[in-house]
């Protein structure tokens, strides 16, 4: 490999790296994708939802041969405690009126396999099996990369689009390890139903699709969440917690699952299914306050590399490709003018920021923080909304006013009346302003 030269290196095959690859090899340029695993996909833990508008941007009318699962009608969120839970969604059929729908599940493998075809088909060059360890300086730039195996490949840019433990931006000296609050630990397993069965559970038509989110304390206090997505003939069950969490408490990611497949609002859901796949994996927690620079002279940073991640709105695989697609754009830019120093690439940041992802980024940037200031919102906020929904529905022969006492009671007592204003103080802060 030592004598290739390429316009640029992206490192790293999931949704940011391909993203940048093609916007590049359309735009005329020699691109080399390179990938860890053996195939693309290989590598991941995702759900997976994954985002039209973004996609669409990127792969024009996708849908008429993307191996998608279905089309996300139905969002819920469920507040849990050990045996009782608050619901709350919105669901409308609407949202898969048309093509694209607003969102679709997908699975991972198939999906980056498919984005990956689309780069080569662009004209980029992927390289799997390839494991990267270190970047190339000359003069004060990054001018290419180094494998495990000491091969070197050389462009005028590098983008690093290599996960939550990007080795590429540590080397390129753009950030630090991450901390261990930092990071989520992620587990996922795939658990096969016939699609019949699926649909009658979740009251879903053809294609369509639904998605739970969850919070509540299966995670023991911990901060995390878990989801449950609908494929055809798959559910995708997952969870994750800070990794700092999981040190701190000794507690198994996998024994937390095992305790929320048995709660009584999931274990009807899952009755039956096999198992056909378990994974782990890092994935990024720290957000806007973790984000390292994105750029250097010869090289950018993108997706969960760059800890784009908004919790709020579980929200990654979007942030990756818009992140990727501008990155793209900017060495295409950096192209034309023939100069691929840090002045130049400061052009990513600059279309970052005029953009809904740093926007978005920003609004939401104080989540983590405010939730590990105040573990009310973690553990006291589940059992208090589902002991006041269970008085409010409860009918034993008790005066309604009654109820309504014992319910004011039990926020005084669990929580108080000026706790329960700075909370909403506190959670009106964390959404934004």
């Amino acid at each position: 490999m030592a004598d290739d030269k390429f316009d640029s290196i992206v490192v790293g095959a999931g949704p940011a790296g391909v993203s940048a690859a093609i916007t590049m090899a359309r735009a005329g340029l020699n691109v080399a994708l390179l990938e860890r695993g053996d195939y693309p996909g290989a590598k991941n833990v995702q759900g997976a939802v994954i985002y039209s508008k973004m996609l669409a941007d990127v792969v024009p009318e996708f849908w008429k041969d993307c191996p998608l699962e279905r089309a996300v009608v139905e969002e819920n969120i469920w507040v849990l405690t050990e045996n009782s839970g608050v619901k709350a969604g919105y669901k409308s059929p609407g949202y898969a009126d048309g093509s694209p729908a607003n969102c679709y599940t997908i699975i991972r493998v198939e999906f980056d396999k498919w984005f990956a075809k689309k780069a080569e088909a662009a004209g980029v060059t992927l390289l799997t099996g390839v494991t990267i360890s270190d970047v190339v300086k000359k003069g004060g730039a990054i001018v290419g990369v180094r494998s495990t195996e000491g091969d070197e490949l050389f462009s005028d840019v590098v983008i690093a689009c290599d996960g939550a433990n990007s080795i590429l931006s540590q080397k390129a000296g753009l950030h630090r390890e991450w901390r261990a609050d930092e990071v989520a630990l992620g587990v996922k397993e795939v658990l096969a139903l016939p699609r019949q069965v699926i649909e009658d559970r979740f009251g879903l038509e053809g294609d369509h699709g639904s998605t739970i989110e969850m919070i509540g304390d299966f995670t023991k206090g911990m901060l995390g969440y878990a989801f449950l997505y609908t494929n055809k003939e798959t559910l995708a069950l997952g969870m994750g917690c800070a990794l700092d969490e999981f040190q701190r408490t000794g507690i198994k990611p996998n024994d937390l699952l095992e305790g929320l497949k048995a709660h009584p609002l999931l274990r009807p859901l899952l009755k039956g299914a096999k198992l056909v796949e378990y994974s782990a994996h890092l994935i990024p927690e720290g957000g806007y306050p973790s984000m390292p620079p994105l750029f250097t002279s010869g090289m950018l940073v993108c997706g969960d590399a760059a800890q784009m991640i908004n919790p709020s709105h579980r929200e990654g695989s979007n942030l990756a490709m818009a992140s990727g697609r501008m990155a793209g754009e900017t060495v295409v830019e950096a192209k034309k003018r023939n100069d691929f120093s840090s002045k130049t690439l400061a052009l990513y940041r600059e279309k970052l920021n005029a953009s809904f992802l740093m926007k978005d980024l920003t609004d939401h940037k104080d989540v983590e923080v405010q939730l590990r200031r105040h573990r009310a919102i973690l553990d006291v906020y589940p059992r208090l909304l589902n002991g006041v929904m269970h008085e409010y529905f409860l009918v034993d022969g008790a005066p309604k006013r009654d109820h309504r006492k014992r319910i004011l009671g039990r926020v005084r007592r669990e929580r108080g009346y000026l706790n329960l204003l700075r909370d909403a103080f506190v959670i009106r802060k964390m959404i934004g302003e």
